[in-house]
């Protein structure tokens, strides 16, 4: 590999792990602040049996704040990155099954106001987008050029060595 390539796809993996990171954390925010105008919005989807939605809407925004913690802090990539894509395919589903149902409701991605108003055609389109950095980051982060690997299956083979 080129040392100009080299650098390019070090600087790309910053990007997106720095961008990944802050989307998850500015997510988080409003739904940690107002936990129970998160929980309408969870409710709205009508997916969850009524009795997980309270726990789904305290517990999400935590885990997005975590994932995005780690991915700023360079720590624990390959892991924060393969929950952030779990979350996005499921947010994707789940925006998906409401369009299904012919529902266009707040999305609570980044605000749980009820004045939040976005199209559930461009929530697909950006978490479509979100996804694709997120599979990007997840398998660069198993061996990006120039940093230690933070998979558990690397370290074995290193050590063994």
């Amino acid at each position: 590999m080129k040392p100009t390539a080299s650098i390019t796809q070090k600087a790309l993996y910053l990007l997106v792990r720095t961008g990944l990171g802050l989307t998850f954390l500015w997510a988080s925010w409003d739904k940690i602040m107002h936990p129970a105008e998160f929980a309408v919005i969870v409710n709205n989807y009508d997916i969850l049996p009524a009795a997980a939605v309270n726990m789904f809407a305290l517990v999400l925004p935590w885990i997005e704040l975590l994932c995005g913690l780690f991915l700023l802090g360079g720590r624990l990539v390959p892991g924060a990155a393969l929950t952030i894509v779990m979350l996005l395919f499921t947010f994707i589903l789940a925006t998906g099954f409401s369009l299904y149902k012919g529902v266009d409701i707040n999305c609570g991605c980044f605000s749980v106001s009820p004045d939040a108003r976005g199209s559930a055609v461009w929530n697909l389109i950006r978490n479509g987008g979100l996804l694709a950095a997120g599979i990007w980051l997840l398998t660069s982060a198993q061996g990006n050029p120039g940093r230690p690997s933070d998979s558990l299956s690397d370290r074995v083979i290193q050590n063994a060595g």
